[in-house]
């Protein structure tokens, strides 16, 4: 599992750009319309995100448009259900 990951979810306002890109792919003017950090923050926050690939962007014109990248959040997500997640099925109530 990439380290990366954890870092990137640890911080909330990652946390909120990834609820924020659930609804569809942004530029960075949208995400930071959301926000009342500078444009930079979130800059610097859409790097942690694409650099531990929870994130993907592309070129459109003189936009940046940004997605989820729902393949690696879904390998992350059975990870955390794997090491973390139904619990034993003999636990006492």
């Amino acid at each position: 599992m990439n380290e990366g990951i954890f870092k990137a979810m640890s911080d909330s306002t990652r946390r909120k750009i990834i609820e924020l890109l659930k609804e569809g792919p942004k530029t960075a003017g949208e995400i930071a319309n959301h926000f009342s950090f500078a444009q930079p923050t979130i800059s610097r926050h859409l790097t942690v995100l694409k650099n531990a690939n929870l994130i993907v962007d592309q070129k459109d014109g003189n936009f940046i448009i940004y997605r989820l990248n729902t393949t690696i959040l879904q390998e992350w997500l059975g990870w955390i259900f794997e090491h973390f997640g139904g619990g034993d099925s003999d636990e006492k109530e």
